[in-house]
């Protein structure tokens, strides 16, 4: 189990954190019903944080952003040192949670997405993850939720008796949620991003050479090209430069934090 603490990657806090770290933290918070929220942020993620600096102060709000791309993990170890083994990759964190609050029986929540894609991940989750208990669901139709619906949200969330809360709205949006729900809920939260389609199999998943090359990217461009071609053509250079400049000593973010945290202090 590998848990480095926070660093600061463009000035956005990336936990250096392994698949085991990561979801023992979830778990626990789970069990123990301590407020938590998490996600995982790939390059687009990263990017978006780095560009705004009111995204960012949500972002590093967080409990942990893990390194989903493998671009993320790769600058990790060249800025910092971390050798982290492997990225962690949402869906794979999703199903690594899942399994474990259905081992211990502990019932989750999944907010998110569209009516379609809910009513055919539910039986999916119950037939894969045997024991699993679902007490509720949401569509969040992609949307920002309105700071006057958070309090609503969080009600049905605790009438429900969900001990965990899986959030697929796709970043930014989720990790704002996430941040913005955590004071009002005691369970933790955890932004997965296309990780419901990819669990209901209405996604299909990139190879695993595309996966272990950092060529994710590339593969969701030729699905979607219309919708993510933006993201990928121009982000993905941006990102090298601006990594290259943090790498040479030429850039020094620092990422700052909203609250006291009980993490280790950021690295610059």
């Amino acid at each position: 189990m590998l848990d480095l603490g926070k660093r600061s990657l463009l000035g956005v806090a990336i936990s250096a954190i392994d698949y085991d770290a990561a979801t023992t933290h979830l778990v626990d918070a789970a069990q123990n019903r301590h407020a938590f929220a998490a996600s995982a942020l790939a390059v687009h993620g990263v990017m978006t944080a780095a560009r705004d600096l009111g995204y960012r102060d949500e972002f590093n709000r967080l409990d942990f952003a893990a390194p989903d791309g493998q671009p993320v993990r790769w600058a990790l170890n060249l800025l910092h040192g971390t050798a982290l083994p492997d990225r962690v990759y949402g869906p794979a964190l999703m199903g690594r949670v899942l399994a474990s609050l259905a081992e211990k029986g502990l019932p989750i929540y999944l907010y998110g997405s569209r009516s379609i894609v809910l009513n055919t991940l539910i039986p999916k989750l119950q037939e894969r993850y045997p024991g699993l208990v679902i007490a509720g669901s949401e569509p969040g139709q992609y949307r920002t939720a309105r700071p006057d619906e958070l309090r609503g949200i969080a009600t049905r969330i605790t009438r429900s008796g969900a001990r965990f809360v899986f959030v697929g709205l796709g970043c930014p949006r989720q990790e704002i949620f996430a941040a913005n729900l955590r004071p009002l809920l005691n369970v933790p939260l955890l932004g997965v991003g296309a990780a419901f389609d990819y669990h209901a199999g209405l996604l299909r998943r990139p190879p695993v050479l595309f996966q272990r090359a950092g060529l994710e990217w590339l593969w969701r461009l030729t699905l979607e090209p219309r919708r993510l071609w933006r993201r990928y053509v121009l982000l993905n250079p941006a990102y090298v430069a601006l990594v290259t400049l943090q790498s040479l000593g030429l850039w020094r973010p620092a990422a700052k934090h909203s609250r006291p945290s009980t993490k280790p202090t950021v690295e610059v």
